[in-house]
């Protein structure tokens, strides 16, 4: 049987809630032997055992805008050395059908329709930037669906600064590029000379894959996920209550410097959720597991694993 990568893995699709999502899978668990357990091996045990070992899928939750060819290869290929990886496109995105909710409880909704439609009955979460968003509601509406979870370069609900787009995200994402994949060198890297030579190394690698690339996004997405932004971002009495719910382990990374979800909300996703623990990386934006990828797919493993 083929094995399968970031560059090669095709495009499937499956039907949930009326939407044809489109979706990878690639990656491989490691096989384990339980004869190594001479005297066997407790069932509930046998079972956290082999998610650790790579048995649990890892499903992709994609930031604003973003499609599956999005993601970082050295990220999602450097992961897949170790378990199976799922990236997809929710409603509305790209090569999925349907539109995009304009709200975040809709489309982590969607998104447990895909999973469940996929037949699995467990999972591992990774959420970047509003796809952590998605992956919170997910953990929310389906606690059972949810192993463990990492939250990047995101925040809580009424989080700081999140009813809107930040003032240097609005500047990003007003400008023009004459190279329009180089508006993710200002999304995603700060300003220095190390992380812009980062994020050079990065855009490398993100248009590596050349045949049956993801379209680019449709007009109508922006809006849709920029008012969904704007319902979950506003600040109420007790916003950060849920979180005290999530009783999922839980990773949070960021940059030290994130001008799109700022960094402080990170710290307010590890002070609320009971099981969280939160690494920040220096001299990082938006996009710091692009930034350091080796560095987050040997973080994200061995939390996965423990």
């Amino acid at each position: 049987m083929t094995q399968h990568n970031h560059q090669t893995a095709p495009t499937q699709f499956v039907e949930a809630n009326g939407i044809r999502f489109a979706y990878r899978r690639f990656g491989k668990a490691p096989d384990f032997d339980p004869e190594l357990f001479i005297d066997g091996i407790d069932p509930p045990y046998w079972a956290e055992l082999n998610a650790a070992i790579g048995g649990v899928p890892l499903v992709f939750n994609q930031h604003f805008t973003g499609t599956m060819d999005h993601w970082d290869p050295a990220v999602t290929d450097g992961l897949g050395k170790g378990r199976e990886v799922i990236l997809f496109n929710n409603a509305g995105v790209s090569s999925s059908s349907g539109e995009v909710p304009t709200t975040f409880e809709e489309m982590g909704a969607n998104a447990i329709a895909f999973i469940k439609a996929l037949g699995l009955k467990r999972v591992d979460l990774v959420g970047f930037s509003i796809g952590g968003f998605v992956a919170q509601e997910i953990t929310l509406q389906a606690p059972e669906l949810v192993r463990r979870l990492v939250l990047v370069g995101t925040g809580p609900r009424g989080g700081e600064g999140m009813a809107t787009l930040t003032p240097e995200a609005q500047q990003i994402f007003g400008a023009t590029y004459k190279v329009p994949e180089e508006i993710w060198l200002k999304v995603h890297f700060t300003d220095s000379e190390a992380s812009q030579a980062a994020g050079r190394e990065f855009l490398k690698r993100f248009l590596r894959r050349t045949e049956n690339r993801d379209p680019e996004v449709n007009e109508k997405v922006a809006p849709a996920q920029i008012e969904a932004i704007g319902k979950w971002g506003v600040q109420r009495e007790g916003s950060y209550e849920y979180l005290k719910t999530i009783q999922q382990p839980t990773l949070v990374i960021n940059g030290d410097n994130d001008v799109i979800i700022h960094s402080i909300n990170s710290w307010i996703l590890q002070q609320n959720i009971p099981n969280a623990q939160l690494i920040i990386y220096p001299d990082a934006s938006h996009g710091a597991l692009y930034q350091y990828p080796e560095r987050f797919v040997r973080h994200v493993s061995m939390f996965l694993s423990e």
